[in-house]
């Protein structure tokens, strides 16, 4: 009778079907990393081509995040005052000095 060893289980061997913020998070996070690195390992046409191309990717994040923002503003808008209220005074307070 022969005996096959066992490994003891890996991190990577386990898989966890779960619907969590955290696996939600792993799995974009891992997208991301794997899109950018295809993006430094392909060659550019030129420096200016490559400059474009990231202040593309940049206009598409900051419009995103203004639709984002608008977003939570209209779903909570006394939250979002009394943010821009209190971001005011420390400004003004700073600003004073």
């Amino acid at each position: 009778m022969t005996q096959t060893p066992i490994a003891p289980a890996s991190p990577d061997d386990i898989v966890l079907e779960d619907d969590s913020l955290t696996h939600r998070l792993d799995v974009a996070a891992d997208d991301m990393i794997a899109a950018g690195e295809r993006r430094s390992f392909d060659r550019p046409d030129s420096l200016r081509g490559a400059v474009k191309a990231d202040a593309a990717r940049l206009r598409e994040g900051v419009e995103d995040g203004v639709v984002h923002a608008r977003e939570r503003i209209r779903q909570s808008p006394e939250r979002a005052t009394l943010y821009a209220l209190g971001i005011g005074v420390i400004l003004g307070m700073l600003l004073r000095r």
